[in-house]
C-alpha cells in the first residue's frame, strides 16, 4: 500500500463508523429520558423479568416445578414458597416462572403469524390497489367482524387442543389488525415526495418497496405488535384456562389460574397470584407500546 493509499483508507472506513455512532447516539438519547420515567421502568423490569422467566426459569427458582408436597398442599405464601402452594404442595411461584416458556412462546408464535400474514395482505393491499385492495379488504372486514376469541376458538376447535394450535388459532385472529394498519402507513409513505422522487430517479418498485415505504411504514406495526403481543398472551392464557391449552401437568399461565378455581375461597392465592402476574406482565407491555405510540407522536 502506498503513501497515498494509506492517508486516503481512514478517510474511507470513516463514514460508516460515524453513522454507526450517530445511530447509536440516538438511540440512547431516545431511550435514557425514558428510563427516568418510574411506570416506563417498572414496565420494562416486569417485561424482562418474563423473559428472562422464559428462557431460563431456573434462574430465578431453584424448586422442581413438578415436584409434589402432599404435606405441604394449599399453604399459604410465605418466606419460603412467596405464591404459597397449590393442590399438590407444588411452589405456585415456580410454576409460574416456568409457565412463562410457553405463554411467552405461544404469544411469540401468535405475534409472528400475524406479522407476516398482516405484513403481507397490507403491503399487497395498499401497493397493489385497485380490485386486489379492494377484495382483500373486504376478506378482512368480514375476519373484524367476528370476534378474535370467537374466532380463535372455532380455529383450536378444529386444528386440535395444545400450546402450539392455540398459539395458531391467536395469531389468525390478530392477523385482520396487522393488515390494516400495514394498508394504511403504506398508502400514506407511497404518495410523499421522496418515494415518487425515488421512482422518477429510475427506482424499481421492489426496490422502491424495500427501500423506502417499508422502513418508514414500520413505527405503527411495531407499536400494534408490543400492543398485541400483550393481547395474545392474554388469549392464549383465556384459551388455556378453558381447557385448550397444554395438558397438565404442564405449568402455563392460564391453565394455572383454572386449576385454582376450585380453591377460590379455601386458597385463593392459587388462582389469584398467577393471575396477578399475568396481568402485571399484559400492563407493562402495553404501557411500554403506549409510551412508544406518544415518543412517535
Amino acid at each position: 500500500m502506498t503513501t497515498i493509499d494509506r492517508r486516503l483508507a481512514p478517510t474511507t472506513l470513516a463514514p460508516p463508523l460515524w453513522r454507526r455512532r450517530s445511530r447509536l447516539q440516538r438511540a440512547a438519547s431516545a431511550v435514557l429520558p425514558l428510563l427516568r420515567r418510574a411506570g416506563f421502568s417498572l414496565a420494562l423490569l416486569v417485561v424482562l423479568f418474563a423473559l428472562v422467566a422464559a428462557v431460563s426459569p431456573s434462574l430465578l427458582s431453584s424448586f422442581d416445578p413438578y415436584a409434589t408436597a402432599p404435606a405441604a398442599k394449599l399453604s399459604a405464601p410465605s418466606l419460603g414458597h412467596w405464591f404459597g402452594t397449590d393442590e399438590l404442595g407444588r411452589d405456585l411461584y415456580t410454576r409460574v416462572v416456568y409457565g412463562a416458556s410457553l405463554s411467552v412462546l405461544a404469544a411469540f408464535l401468535a405475534v409472528g403469524i400475524a406479522l407476516v400474514g398482516g405484513l403481507g395482505l397490507g403491503i399487497l393491499s395498499g401497493f397493489a390497489g385497485g380490485r386486489i385492495d379492494a377484495v382483500l379488504m373486504r376478506f378482512i372486514d368480514v375476519l373484524l367482524a367476528l370476534p378474535g376469541l370467537l374466532l380463535a376458538l372455532a380455529i383450536v376447535t378444529a386444528i386440535g387442543f395444545g400450546t402450539v394450535p392455540v398459539a395458531i388459532a391467536v395469531g389468525v385472529g390478530i392477523i385482520p389488525g396487522f393488515a390494516r394498519t400495514t394498508r394504511a402507513e403504506v398508502l400514506r409513505v407511497k404518495t410523499l415526495p421522496y418515494v415518487e422522487a425515488a421512482r422518477l430517479g429510475g427506482a424499481s418498485w421492489r426496490r422502491t418497496l424495500l427501500r423506502h415505504i417499508l422502513p418508514n411504514a414500520w413505527g405503527p406495526v411495531a407499536v400494534l405488535a408490543t400492543l398485541d403481543f400483550g393481547a395474545a398472551i392474554l388469549a392464549t392464557a383465556g384459551l388455556s384456562f378453558l381447557g385448550f391449552g397444554a395438558a397438565p401437568p404442564a405449568a402455563e399461565w392460564g391453565t394455572l389460574i383454572a386449576n385454582g378455581r376450585h380453591f377460590l375461597i379455601t386458597a385463593p392465592w392459587v388462582s389469584l397470584l398467577p393471575g396477578l402476574f399475568l396481568v402485571a406482565v399484559v400492563f407493562s407491555l402495553n404501557h411500554i407500546a403506549r409510551t412508544f405510540e406518544e415518543i412517535q407522536r
